[in-house]
């Protein structure tokens, strides 16, 4: 076999490194790319959904989220929490929901697709300061001896219940915000987007 049929080594080294350098590098081009197509953070904050797991959110407990750069308060409600709701009927401004503050489903008794997880955006509908929870009963926190719970908001003292409708007389014109939400599944909220097809 004469030496122009045998196979450089050298040479093949030299193709195999040239190969792997050029698929690296093609890798590294497509990785912005890819990266590109999934929301930025910035695009999170303009208003693309954001899931919650509330796998661990006991009854009573409150957790918040950002959607839109707003804080969202997803509250798991006792029974205790939710048997105010009724007696509160007279004290608030709009009881059965009828300004448009929240979507379709969640206007009802509980402004909730679930009775006991209650979805707000956690902003005073008055000037937009974030009302402080006063979950307690009575004069415990600060409230009023025939307070039943809800929030306070510290800026003009509008108060609102455990399904996040504000009361009679106060400088707040309407109910908290629900934003748009569904459940992917038991203890997974889609916050800023309907349920297709629903």
């Amino acid at each position: 076999m004469s030496n122009q049929g045998k196979v450089d080594c050298g040479r093949r080294r030299l193709v195999v490194a040239t190969a792997a350098v050029g698929g690296a590098g093609a890798v590294a081009a497509l990785v912005p790319f890819v990266s590109s197509l999934l929301p930025s953070e910035r695009a999170k904050a303009a208003g693309a959904p954001v899931e919650v797991d509330i796998s661990k959110l006991e009854p009573g407990q409150m957790m918040t989220v950002e959607w839109r750069g707003k804080p969202v308060w997803i509250i798991n409600r006792t029974k205790d929490m939710l048997d105010t709701l009724p007696k509160l009927a007279d004290a608030v401004a709009d009881p059965k929901s009828e300004k448009n503050q929240q979507p379709a489903y969640a206007q009802n008794d509980t402004r909730s697709i679930k009775a006991e997880i209650m979805v707000v955006v956690g902003i005073c509908t008055h000037l937009g300061c974030s009302p402080s929870q006063k979950f307690k009963k009575g004069a415990e926190e600060g409230m009023p001896g025939e307070w039943l719970g809800g929030f306070l908001c510290p800026c003009h003292g509008s108060t609102f219940d455990f399904a996040g409708r504000v009361y009679k007389s106060k400088p707040a014109p309407t109910n908290l915000e629900v934003p748009p939400h569904y459940y992917m599944a038991d203890t997974r909220i889609l916050i800023g987007e309907d349920k297709k097809g629903a």
